[in-house]
């Protein structure tokens, strides 16, 4: 029992890092894409977004930690749980949004670099 246990453990804790690396990601993202690029699109306004993904990066980074100290405590012993809280899942989800649905809207809308050819950069 205890092999599955550290296997279950084990899932929960890379799954609470990949959470928290998406919600790194949509928080970087945010944070390059020019303001005009998100009012172009339809989207809500930049600070918006960033106040958004960081708080899910910031919640996420604190229920994947949580977890990993948990996971270094208990090990194998027992099953933990899932581990992820209310905040984790709101984390998830709007990271998700960003990505899935915010991200393809203003990319290429004011990106970085004025290198930018009619076939992409060079």
């Amino acid at each position: 029992m205890g092999l599955i246990n550290g296997v279950f453990n084990l899932l929960f804790l890379v799954l609470a890092a990949v959470i928290f690396g998406m919600s790194i990601y949509a928080f970087a993202h945010a944070a390059r894409v020019q303001p005009n690029a998100f009012l172009s699109a339809g989207k809500l306004k930049k600070p918006i977004w960033l106040l958004i993904t960081g708080l899910a990066a910031l919640f996420s980074g604190a229920g994947a930690y949580s977890y990993l100290l948990a996971f270094l405590t208990v090990g194998t012993q027992q099953f933990i749980g899932i581990g992820l809280g209310l905040f984790s899942i709101a984390a998830v989800i709007a990271a998700t949004i960003y990505i899935v649905d915010v991200k393809p809207a203003v990319k290429g809308m004011g990106g970085r670099g004025g290198n930018q050819g009619p076939y992409g950069p060079w």
